[in-house]
């Protein structure tokens, strides 16, 4: 059957069901004649138990764990309804104490008194590290905000408005490994920079956000890599112009510099993270 009919059985959207393919959680066999993929019933079966499954917040790769045989369903399942336990206690603490503050009339933040709440304060920062540590690496989420981008994007604009007239009539874009340009095209390019984060933002984004969403900061990986690939293009269009002007001549080192930065950027958060998160153990 076709995608559009399994779409009807199912009832769930194509993406899903190619994304479910994708991960080789199912795989459909090709039609002969056409080259088309052609679901079975089983592989519906299949693609409603795995987007069941992933209803109840299993992830994708204990799925396939299950479907390969190397994990029991039942095992599975026992882990995941000990997470939600968990996750329940959690939540069910913090309404108690939101209901517990609501008691008060005239509750405000100028008044808000925590010890009158919380009377062991370490011991209740110590319970809630699993929180309190993403404060920690805050310039991760500020270099991964909407914000970043569009300062990226407009400084790839500036730079292409400022330099334009002074530019010749072709810049490089493309070097050899002794720093000579090979390819040179019309000024008008260096405007492809702000163009290009644009795509990277709206078209490129959501391939990177199938690939890790189910990553539980999957959306601040995300951000962070558009944001990443935008920086690059401003260093290159801002190599293009150094380069034009006699000022730097090699594109490696530059591009190994911003690499460097901001995978170590990364590197010590996510270190810190996990260092704050085991003293709590």
């Amino acid at each position: 059957m076709t995608i559009k009919e399994v779409e009807g059985k199912t009832g769930l959207s194509r993406s899903n069901i190619r994304f479910y393919e994708k991960e080789k959680l199912i795989e459909p066999s090709r039609n002969e004649s056409n080259g088309y993929r052609d679901y079975s019933e089983y592989d519906v079966e299949n693609i409603k138990k795995i987007a069941y499954l992933r209803t109840l917040g299993i992830s994708i790769e204990e799925i396939r764990s299950v479907i390969s045989g190397k994990s029991e369903l039942k095992k599975t399942i026992e882990r995941q309804n000990e997470i939600l336990k968990d996750q329940i206690t959690e939540l069910n603490k913090a309404k108690f104490m939101c209901e517990k503050m609501l008691e008060e009339e005239n509750i405000s933040y100028e008044k808000l008194q925590i010890e009158k709440y919380v009377p062991e304060l370490y011991g209740y920062w110590e319970e809630y590290q699993t929180v309190l540590k993403l404060d920690s690496v805050s310039f991760l989420y500020l270099w991964g905000s909407r914000i970043t981008w569009a300062a990226i994007t407009t400084l790839c604009l500036i730079v292409g408005l400022i330099f334009y007239s002074e530019l010749p009539s072709e810049i490089p874009v493309q070097w050899n490994s002794g720093g000579a340009a090979v390819s040179l095209v019309s000024k008008k390019y260096i405007f492809i920079c702000p163009v290009a984060c644009i795509i990277i933002r709206y078209l490129l984004k959501p391939f990177i956000y199938v690939k890790v969403y189910m990553n539980p900061r999957g959306e601040m990986i995300t951000e962070y890599l558009t944001n990443y690939l935008c920086f690059i293009v401003l260093s290159t269009e801002i190599f293009s112009v150094l380069f034009t002007f006699g000022v730097v001549k090699n594109i490696v080192t530059l591009l190994f510099a911003d690499s460097a930065v901001l995978i170590g950027l990364l590197t010590v958060g996510l270190v810190k993270m996990e260092l704050r998160g085991t003293k709590k153990l």
